[in-house]
């Protein structure tokens, strides 16, 4: 039974392509083709995983493995689920530490700063004002974009601490546009 966990939820880590979302269903056919849980069981351990911190795939084949095996069965079924990552991002890791002293490859990182710096900005304004209908220039919107620019300004040349940032922002914010 432990290994069959661990096999199945090994299988699943190394195809978790598109989030943990979309790997729920591959869980429950799993769940299903080996009787593990009934219907109304996994339906309850996918709420569970979904409200509880971290991603819901991991989450979810934790949950599995306790209802099925116990606590030895929710290790088995979570070391599963993640080791396929793991051993992924170390071998990525290993091949680009070799290849950081690469003078070509330096350059190739430094250039892509600004791009994913602009994607996060275009995503940030593009979700953020989608279902506006009034102008992205309205006093509410330039004053946020003063006060974030003030943030990042705080956070880079006064080392102040993110979390710091977090909250003090989360304050001003209710502060004035409550």
């Amino acid at each position: 039974m432990l290994w069959e966990l661990f096999l199945t939820f090994f299988k699943i880590g190394f195809m978790s392509f598109g989030g943990g979302y979309a790997m729920i269903p591959v869980i429950g056919h799993e769940v299903e083709a080996h009787g593990w849980l009934v219907d109304e069981q996994f339906t309850n351990s996918v709420a569970l995983a979904g409200m509880a911190p971290g991603p819901i795939a991991t989450n979810t084949a934790t949950l599995i493995g306790y209802e099925t095996a116990g606590i030895i069965g929710a290790t088995v079924s979570t070391i599963g689920i993640i080791l396929p990552s793991l051993l992924i991002i170390i071998i990525i890791a290993s091949f680009f530490y070799h290849m950081d002293q690469n003078k070509q490859v330096r350059s190739i990182f430094y250039g892509l700063k600004p791009v994913v710096t602009g994607l996060i900005i275009y995503a940030a304004i593009h979700f953020g004002f989608k279902d506006q209908a009034e102008s992205l220039f309205t006093w509410k919107n330039v004053s946020i974009a003063v006060m974030a620019s003030g943030v990042f300004l705080a956070v880079m040349k006064h080392k102040l601490y993110p979390l710091t940032a977090i909250v003090l922002s989360g304050l001003v914010g209710i502060a004035l546009f409550s």
